[in-house]
């Protein structure tokens, strides 16, 4: 209450009541301030963190793999989610050349959700070509064509399974259902390496090495080379695999307990043209749980068929590498990023074409992305099983004249049978394109080292004769 005392108030009970009725105005206006921060955040929590206007994603019924990747991808919405996605496999066939307009792709195709997303986002891509071609008035640039490869493994075990043909038939629909134009499907067994008797030599073979390690990773080479073979056959000179992240999470871990280190940077690039139909690999930035989460929500169908679960070290890495990835999301990214750092070798970028235009786009795109490769000469030999580089140092100290020369250590030990009495007939049991290389020994290395080189050699006019 103010006093009324005459002249000026020395007790300040005026000045009081000013800072008391500024204070509680001041504490309206917070509280309002707060009230909006509060309804503000109420409303981004129900928006898509990155468009800021879509909803964002909800699944009523997610499956068990989709709800693995369900808490990270509910902060976006669908088309976010799936963009983000689908750039990531953009830029890494941008960046690395990958696809030209001459090209024919092969995809190979398990079933599974990694290779069904990849299937799906390089035919979005030729989808986008084919409108470019159809809108342009001269049509001179060409869309390349795409193939699509299941590799039957039934002829390396003992039983069989009706499902397989079952499987096999879904994965025919999904193909022919694609986007005009026409993609033919390719179905081959690993059996097809043979020229005679293939199921008796592919399981003599299988059952020969005794390290269930080396059995499955002989069976991965094989199915390796039954998909070159379609794509040599079939005139497709790239093939596009659906590795993703966590896969190769576990071979980097897998590969370093083997101690395949020195290929192991080879083997994780976006491209790995040792072979002779180069290997494309643009899903290497993608985890499993987000392909399978796309999967359900563009409700790709995916085809479920029956595969052994690995074991050996490849089963303990795998678990190790799930264990790691559910007590912290970012552990297969952090893996491959960390292997990442390796230097490729010169054989893990798309090789030059007679195309002017394609070697100068080429060019530019590994100068603007700071790709690095190693400028020293290529490893003298390949492995002749698993086709991993040879270090000089390891060649050395091997007869590169017998079998056990031409392969790492890592398949000497796990794939080789450790009994040398054995040896003959285990290498009789070899399909043809690997007993090619160990017949013919170190020559096609040779050659390739001949060709790079090719530019700095005289001509027989030339040597000054």
């Amino acid at each position: 209450m103010a006093c009324r005392t005459g002249g000026e108030c020395q007790s300040g009970c005026y000045k009081e009541e000013e800072e008391n009725g500024t204070n509680e105005a001041v504490k309206v206006v917070s509280s309002r301030d707060d009230d909006d921060d509060v309804n503000r955040n109420k409303i981004d929590k129900h928006l898509c963190i990155k468009c800021k206007c879509n909803q964002p994603i909800s699944i009523t019924n997610p499956t068990a793999a989709a709800a693995a990747a369900f808490s990270d991808a509910s902060r976006f919405c669908i088309d976010c989610f799936r963009n983000n996605l689908f750039g990531k496999f953009r830029f890494a066939i941008t960046s690395n050349a990958m696809i030209s307009p001459s090209d024919k792709v092969l995809v190979a195709f398990s079933g599974g959700p990694s290779s069904r997303v990849a299937i799906e986002f390089v035919r979005e891509i030729q989808h986008k070509a084919q409108k470019n071609f159809d809108a342009s008035r001269d049509r001179s640039l060409a869309v390349f064509g795409i193939g699509v490869a299941f590799i039957n493994e039934s002829d390396a075990h003992t039983e069989t399974s009706h499902e397989l043909d079952e499987a096999i038939e879904e994965m025919k629909l999904i193909v022919s259902n694609l986007d005009p134009p026409k993609k033919n499907f390719h179905v081959a067994s690993l059996g097809s390496l043979w020229s005679s008797d293939s199921k008796y030599r592919l399981k003599e073979l299988v059952n020969a090495v005794n390290d269930v390690t080396g059995r499955e990773d002989l069976l991965l080479q094989l199915r390796m080379l039954s998909l070159q073979k379609i794509a040599l056959e079939n005139g497709y000179n790239k093939l596009l695999l659906g590795s993703c992240t966590s896969r190769l999470a576990c071979h980097v871990l897998t590969a370093t307990v083997k101690g395949k280190g020195y290929s192991l940077a080879a083997d994780i690039q976006y491209v790995d043209a040792r072979w002779e139909v180069p290997v494309l690999l643009p899903l290497r930035d993608c985890l499993t749980q987000e392909l399978n989460l796309l999967c359900c929500l563009d409700s790709l169908k995916t085809v479920e068929v029956f595969e052994r679960k690995p074991s050996g070290i490849n089963g303990l890495v795998t678990s190790f590498v799930k264990l790691l990835q559910e007590e912290n999301p970012s552990r297969e990214s952090t893996i491959v990023r960390t292997a990442g750092k390796l230097i490729p070798f010169q054989f893990n970028m798309i090789p030059d074409s007679d195309d002017c235009n394609g070697i100068l786009s080429s060019e530019r795109r590994q100068k603007k992305y700071n790709q690095k490769f190693d400028e020293s000469l290529p490893p003298d030999s390949f492995c002749a099983i698993c086709n991993s580089p040879l270090d000089k140092s390891d060649n050395d100290l091997a007869d590169s004249k017998t079998i056990e020369g031409m392969c790492c250590f890592s398949c000497q030990f796990e794939i080789l049978p450790q009994d040398t009495s054995s040896m003959e007939q285990f290498y009789s049991l070899l399909p043809n394109p690997i007993a090619a290389k160990t017949k013919h020994g170190g020559y096609d290395n040779q050659r390739w080292l001949r060709e790079q080189i090719q530019d700095c050699l005289l001509s027989d006019d030339e040597n000054g004769v």
